[in-house]
């Protein structure tokens, strides 16, 4: 089942999405503004984003632009406007396609048939060996870390320590969670384990002269997190 979020500040609207997506099978999550909608990006994956443009406190191009430094999902923006100025504004941003208000209901869904067909393709043939986030890119085929043009190697723990830190950036995992996560042995190993990897990475990286201070950060008696 596709998970698709669905961002716009009229509850009747989010109402009436969440009417047309379901009994096609898709699973909706409703926000009601760009923060909620951040939020719930960092905390879990989608397939799709439905957005709004015109919201309060946040614009959907900013919800977008702030989207794109952490995310590669497929959004399309809903919105009464429909200007070339701000299709192309959208697009430039990082939308992937654009549906003006009132839309057709089968159009809507075509274009989410469209953006996640294109989105699956893009994946398996391009980027489909790269977790990226922002200026840092993670190698499933070579097991290094990419920062612009230069790499480093990582040995397995290294790197399944990162997968779990990147795949949600912002999110703050324990010690605990981690050990889960990266050591399969986990009830043989100590918890100082984390920290003692963690350390090795860091000092590592510094080496190779990644500004990796910003991005992998401790978080003081909880555990770690990796910030964009």
């Amino acid at each position: 089942m596709k998970n698709i979020l669905i961002v716009d500040d009229e509850a009747r609207m989010l109402n009436l999405i969440e009417l047309f997506l379901k009994p096609r099978g898709y699973s909706c999550v409703k926000a009601n503004n760009g923060h909620e909608a951040i939020q719930h990006l960092r905390k879990r994956e989608f397939d799709l984003l439905l957005l709004d443009i015109m919201m309060p406190e946040m614009s959907g191009w900013e919800v977008c632009e702030k989207i794109r430094t952490f995310s590669s999902v497929p959004i399309i923006m809903l919105t009464a406007r429909d200007t070339k100025a701000d299709l192309i504004r959208g697009l430039e941003l990082g939308a992937d396609d654009y549906l003006t208000k009132p839309f057709d209901e089968e159009v809507l869904l075509a274009k989410i048939k469209a953006a996640l067909r294109r989105h699956k393709n893009e994946f398996q043939t391009s980027n489909s060996h790269l977790l990226i986030r922002g200026d840092f890119s993670l190698n499933y085929q070579s097991f290094t870390l990419i920062h612009n043009e230069k790499q480093i190697s990582l040995t397995l723990k290294e790197f399944k320590l990162l997968e779990a830190l990147m795949k949600k950036p912002e999110q703050v995992y324990t010690r605990q969670q981690l050990l889960l996560m990266v050591w399969d042995n986990h009830a043989a190993t100590e918890i100082r384990t984390v920290d003692s990897h963690i350390r090795n990475l860091r000092d590592k990286l510094k080496s190779a002269h990644f500004p990796i201070e910003n991005h992998l950060t401790t978080i003081w008696g909880f555990g770690y997190q990796w910030k964009v």
